[in-house]
């Protein structure tokens, strides 16, 4: 395996489950040190003993990223561990559904607040230290940052911020050599979902479906995705800055049907 992240360190939130988790272990498998953030302490100590399983190094840094002393505290033992920071990804992500006339106040911030708020915040806090090193940032958008949908908008609003936020941090950190990137991937099999409250039958129609709404005729897996995002952090794309990469099987490509 290709151990083209030798030697740096990558903090990722949202490491629990899903496209945080794989992207955890696909940087784990390419030689990096990680800091694993998530509420759930039980779930990061999961993550934790699969990389050392496979000899790698990772500390658990249960935290919730939308309270600021908690972010703070995230970065702070970071360094305080490894002594330097490389790469951070945002997948740290809620979904709930929701339209202009029945989104709740209380649902609107919750989610600006976890999919937009402390993905700013988190960059923040780490660009000292990224550009030390000539870090970058992936931040985990979604195909309804590129495309509107019903009945998500909310969500939607969110990822489209954090598409603009990319393009405007890349811009502005471009002089320290710090690039900042997004992915946006179109319907992958998480949990995210389903914590939304999605039920399981409704949930396995939905996956159904996606099948006739991406043109290559599947839904992703969150290891198609970290690919991407490992590609996006490592010296491969050393000239690339500003973009959102789409990851959706043609989905954003499609019109409504």
């Amino acid at each position: 395996m290709n151990q083209e992240l030798t030697g740096k360190v990558g903090l990722v939130t949202g490491a629990t489950s899903g496209i945080g988790r794989s992207t955890a272990l696909r940087f784990a498998e390419a030689g990096a040190g990680l800091a694993l953030v998530g509420r759930n302490r039980e779930a990061l100590t999961d993550v934790a003993n699969e990389i050392k399983s496979g000899g790698g190094e990772s500390l658990v840094i249960s935290a919730d990223v939308t309270v600021e002393r908690d972010a703070a505290r995230v970065v702070a033992e970071t360094i305080e561990h490894f002594k330097r920071l490389d790469v951070l990804v945002n997948a740290a992500g809620v979904l709930t559904n929701g339209t202009i006339e029945n989104t709740a106040l209380a649902d609107w911030d919750a989610m600006m607040n976890v999919n937009l708020r402390a993905v700013f915040h988190m960059m923040q806090l780490a660009v000292p230290h990224l550009a030390e090193g000539r870090g970058n940032v992936v931040n985990v958008s979604s195909v309804t940052g590129l495309r509107a949908f019903p009945g998500v908008l909310a969500y939607c609003v969110s990822k489209a911020a954090v598409d603009q936020l990319t393009r405007c941090a890349a811009l502005e950190l471009a002089a320290q050599g710090v690039r900042v990137n997004a992915v946006n991937p179109g319907v992958v099999v998480t949990e995210l979902h389903r914590s939304s409250g999605m039920r399981e039958d409704a949930y396995a129609a939905f996956l159904e479906r996606s099948k006739q709404t991406h043109p290559l005729g599947r839904v992703g897996e969150p290891g198609e995705v970290a690919e991407l995002i490992l590609y996006l952090a490592s010296e491969r794309a050393a000239w690339i800055t500003g973009v959102t990469y789409s990851i959706d099987g043609g989905r954003a490509e499609t019109c409504a049907r």
